[in-house]
């Protein structure tokens, strides 16, 4: 009796598909249930109820968390690294744990008061117009068929962002300014000054000169972050090595590179625009204050 064997490659494919249902029981899962993990979860938690306490004037307990949330940053990534606990997840949620922190302390003290409008459009909107550009560049770069399940689908790599030497250094600043400010906040904080730290803060005032030195203080740092997050926010739009397109016909990538750039351009250069407008109304709302007062 002569039997017909199947075609090759449904053979292939029936062989693959039981190759693949043996292996299932002895697929490695990640153990995410780790001490970096928790400390990196406990930083997200903490995120919100530091915005909160921002708000609300509460700056001792504001602080407190967030020198909780610092410590515990340096942590996760020490301990992950020192003991071999580093995983997928932990690599996603920590640098988004971290910008969520630093969007949260922008916005929170911008709203009350504390950071300058002019600068938190500048921060925002420099990572705002980063993340739009981004979502062109994913589009843009990924080979067909272009599908959501492919867009959000990273183990097919399609561009490559190298951020650059400045843009580092801005994140720095940007975190000692925030934090230089969250500090400058106990000053004002009746719970902080009379503490046990209230003589230590009140005389770091003192030696800074006083309330105008503090505030000159802070105003330098201001301008030397608003100088930095403009320089790093232009360098993507010109800098053809901060992302690079995968794939082998130059001529598009040519293309896909500049549109990217010239997004950055259009939406960060509206940011400035729109930082400019407040600086400048607020540069005549004192000059208005200054001279209600001299004819009082």
């Amino acid at each position: 009796m002569i039997t017909q064997q199947p075609p090759i490659s449904t053979t292939a494919k029936l062989a693959t598909t039981l190759k693949s249902t043996l292996k299932l029981d002895t697929v490695r899962h990640e153990n995410i249930y780790n001490l970096p993990n928790i400390l990196t979860l406990s930083r997200l938690i903490a995120t919100p109820a530091i915005g909160y306490l921002i708000i609300h004037n509460h700056h001792l307990y504001a602080f407190s968390l967030f020198a909780y949330a610092a410590i515990s940053d340096l942590l996760d990534g020490w301990i992950a690294r020192r003991w071999n606990l580093q995983t997928v997840v932990g690599s996603v949620v920590d640098p988004m744990a971290d910008k969520l922190l630093m969007t949260t302390l922008v916005t929170c003290l911008a709203v009350n008061g504390s950071l300058p409008m002019p600068l938190f459009a500048l921060i925002l909107g420099r990572d705002a117009s980063l993340a739009i550009s981004a979502l062109y560049y994913r589009y843009a770069s990924l080979p067909a068929p272009k599908t959501m399940a492919r867009y959000w689908d990273f183990s097919l790599p399609s561009a490559e962002v190298h951020p650059t030497t400045i843009s580092k250094f801005n994140t720095f600043l940007q975190l000692s300014l925030l934090g230089t400010l969250l500090c400058t906040n106990l000053l004002h904080d009746p719970s902080a000054t009379s503490s046990a730290a209230g003589g230590l803060l009140m005389s770091i005032q003192e030696l800074l000169g006083g309330e105008e030195g503090v505030k000159t203080m802070v105003q330098g740092m201001s301008a030397i972050v608003a100088s930095t997050t403009i320089y790093s926010g232009l360098e993507y739009t010109w800098s053809k090595k901060a992302v690079v397109i995968l794939g082998g016909d130059e001529a598009l990538k040519r293309k896909q590179g500049f549109r990217g750039r010239m997004i950055m351009a259009s939406g960060f250069g509206s940011f400035i625009a729109l930082a400019v407008y407040l600086w400048y109304k607020g540069q005549t709302e004192e000059e208005v204050e200054k001279e209600v007062k001299q004819k009082k």
